[in-house]
C-alpha cells in the first residue's frame, strides 16, 4: 500500500501518518487499531519491540480483573442489541485463533462489563444466548491472560467460563470449556489430573453426530492425547490420539466453537504429542515435517505451534539450524504467540548457548522472546 492508501484506509490524515513513520510523532491507541486494521495485522506488529507490546496488555489487565470480580454485580451503562454483541465477541474470537492479543485486551474489558449487563437485565428465555456470548468472550481474555503468564488470572476466567456455561444450557458449550479447563492443568503441571478431567468431559460430550458434535468431542480428544503425553501415559496418548484422527477424518477442517479442528489439527496435535513423550518418538515429529506443512488456511496459532513443536523435536534431534529456522517461522506466522511461548525461551537459550554461525540474529532472537 501506497501511504495515500493507508491513510485513507485508516482514515487518518497523511501528515500523521508520514510523521509517525518517521518517528516525528508518537502514536496513540485509537490512531494504532486504526492503521493495523487497515493493514490487517495485529497491533503488537507495528510496535517497536516487545516491551511497547507487553506494556499494553500489562496494564490493560487489571481492568479486565476488575471486570470480572464484578461479574454478578455489574455497573450501569449503555449495552447494544444482541446482534452487535454477537458480532463483537465472534470479532474477538477471530482475533484469538489469529493471536492477535493486543487487540483482544484492548477491548475486552468493555465488551464483558457489557455482556454481564445483558445477561442480567434479559428475559430469562434470552439468557442462555447471552451467557453462550459470555463463554466466547472469556474464552477471548483468557487467551491473553494465559499467553501473559497471568496464570491466576487465567484460572478465574476459567471458572467464570464454568458459571456462564452452567447458564448456556448447551452441551457443546460444556465441552468447549472442559477443553480450555485443560490450561489450568498444564500451569500447574497437574496432567494426570487434567487426562482424567478431559476423559470424564468426553464421556458427557454428546454423541458424535452431526459436524458440530463431531468436532466437539475430537477436540477432547485432541487435548487429552496431549496432556497424556505430559502425564509420560503413552498408552492414553496413543487411544486419544487414534480417536481425534478417526472423528478429525470425518469432517471438513474448520473452527467449531471456538475451536479448530479437523484432519490438519490432528496433525499438528500429533507432532505436539511426539514431543511430549520424547525419546524414540521423536523422530514422528520429523516424520511428519517432511511430508506435510500446515496450510495458511490453518488459524495461526495452530501453524505457530506445530513449528514451535518442531523447532524443540529438531534441537533434540541434534538439528539446532532447523530448529531455529522452524522458531523464526513460527515468529513470522504469529509473533506474539511464539513470543510468550515458554518452549521458545528454553529452546532459544539452548540455541545461544551452542554458539551457532548465526550469532547476531540469533542473539537478537533470544533478546525478542527473553530467553532463559
Amino acid at each position: 500500500m501506497t501511504q495515500e492508501q493507508l491513510a485513507l484506509a485508516a482514515n487518518i490524515h497523511i501528515g500523521t501518518l508520514r510523521k509517525i513513520e518517521r518517528g516525528a510523532r508518537g502514536v496513540g491507541d485509537g490512531v494504532l487499531e486504526a492503521i493495523s486494521a487497515a493493514l490487517g495485522v495485529d497491533p503488537s506488529v507495528l510496535l517497536a519491540g516487545r516491551s511497547q507490546a507487553d506494556s499494553r496488555i500489562k496494564h490493560a489487565l487489571p481492568a479486565l480483573s476488575a471486570v470480572i470480580a464484578a461479574y454478578d454485580i455489574p455497573d450501569d451503562g449503555p449495552t447494544r442489541p444482541l446482534p452487535e454483541l454477537a458480532s463483537a465477541v465472534a470479532e474477538a474470537a477471530a482475533w484469538r485463533v489469529a493471536a492477535q492479543y493486543v487487540r483482544i485486551i484492548a477491548t475486552m474489558p468493555g465488551l464483558l462489563a457489557e455482556l454481564f449487563r445483558a445477561h442480567q437485565l434479559a428475559a430469562p428465555q434470552q439468557q442462555p444466548n447471552i451467557a453462550r456470548l459470555m463463554v466466547s468472550a472469556l474464552r477471548s481474555a483468557d487467551a491473553v491472560a494465559y499467553k501473559a503468564g497471568a496464570h491466576d488470572l487465567s484460572a478465574r476466567l476459567v471458572e467464570l467460563m464454568r458459571w456462564s456455561a452452567g447458564h448456556a444450557q448447551d452441551q457443546l458449550v460444556d465441552s468447549s470449556v472442559a477443553y480450555v479447563r485443560t490450561e489450568t492443568f498444564f500451569a500447574a503441571h497437574a496432567y494426570s489430573a487434567g487426562l482424567r478431567a478431559l476423559e470424564q468431559a468426553v464421556d458427557l460430550a454428546p454423541p458424535p453426530e452431526g459436524t458440530a458434535a463431531t468436532a466437539a468431542r475430537g477436540a477432547l480428544h485432541m487435548r487429552a492425547a496431549v496432556i497424556a503425553g505430559r502425564a509420560d501415559n503413552t498408552a492414553a496418548a496413543d487411544v486419544h490420539l487414534a480417536e481425534a484422527r478417526r472423528l478429525g477424518d470425518q469432517i471438513p477442517e474448520g473452527v467449531y466453537g471456538g475451536t479448530a479442528f479437523g484432519p490438519w489439527s490432528v496433525r499438528v496435535h500429533e507432532v505436539s504429542v511426539a514431543v511430549s513423550l520424547g525419546n524414540d518418538r521423536v523422530h514422528r515429529a520429523l516424520d511428519i515435517a517432511r511430508e506435510w506443512a500446515p496450510p495458511p488456511e490453518l488459524p495461526a496459532e495452530r501453524r505457530s505451534g506445530f513449528y514451535i513443536d518442531l523447532g524443540r523435536a529438531q534441537l533434540w534431534a541434534g538439528l539446532p539450524d532447523d530448529a531455529y529456522e522452524s522458531l523464526k517461522v513460527a515468529r513470522r506466522i504469529a509473533p506474539q504467540h511464539t513470543r510468550d511461548h515458554p518452549w521458545v525461551r528454553e529452546d532459544a537459550g539452548t540455541l545461544r548457548r551452542l554458539k551457532r554461525a548465526d550469532v547476531e540474529g540469533l542473539s537478537n532472537f533470544a533478546e525478542w522472546c527473553q530467553a532463559s
